[in-house]
């Protein structure tokens, strides 16, 4: 599949008619949410972990030197934390682009860290897109992201950003966790 996945999310029109869709997040868009939105909450999926086995060559890292960013992998028995959104079908048009890198709108349910579940979207890049990187140790992934830079920035700043999302949050990840702990190896905070 193509870096670009701009034309095949257009594809996906199962929310075209609704005055509203839940949008679940549980990378940038946890931090990061430059659209606008009726509600946000806490809220999860199941079957799904959250992996820096994505390359990013568009936004923290180029396509001589791609970036790592989040995707989910189907992991049975897992729960995967993160913010979800309402928001209206018109926003998919920003934020297929800015998740053109791969990513597919996925049909899924969302469960509410305040209760109840409804069926909403999430943006997965499947291990079938260009940039998917797949699997590496967490220091591999964090050796990486220390020197990765693009148009949206440092690498660095993006896992940093994650990592505090969740602890705010209240939530564990511990890959997550484990590559922000071994960037320190590989990134001088003070440069």
């Amino acid at each position: 599949m193509s870096l670009n996945t701009i034309e095949i999310n257009r594809r996906m029109d199962r929310f075209d008619s609704h005055d509203s869709v839940w949008l679940f997040g549980y990378g940038s868009l946890i931090f990061k949410a430059d659209f606008p939105f009726i509600e946000r909450r806490p809220a999860s999926i199941k079957g799904w972990s959250r992996r820096f086995w994505q390359g990013s060559h568009d936004h923290r890292g180029t396509e001589a030197a791609p970036g790592r960013v989040v995707t989910l992998v189907p992991d049975e028995g897992a729960t995967c934390h993160g913010m979800a959104y309402l928001v209206t079908p018109e926003e998919f048009a920003h934020l297929d682009h800015r998740e053109k890198n791969g990513y597919l709108r996925l049909a899924t349910e969302i469960s509410f860290d305040d209760g109840g579940a409804l069926e909403g979207i999430v943006y997965i890049a499947t291990i079938d897109n260009a940039a998917f990187l797949g699997p590496s140790s967490e220091r591999e992934i964090a050796r990486q992201i220390a020197t990765a830079h693009g148009p949206s920035g440092p690498n660095v700043d993006y896992l940093l950003a994650l990592a505090h999302a969740l602890r705010a949050l209240g939530k564990h990840d511990a890959h997550v966790f484990d590559i922000e702990r071994h960037l320190g190896e590989f990134h001088d905070p003070q440069r």
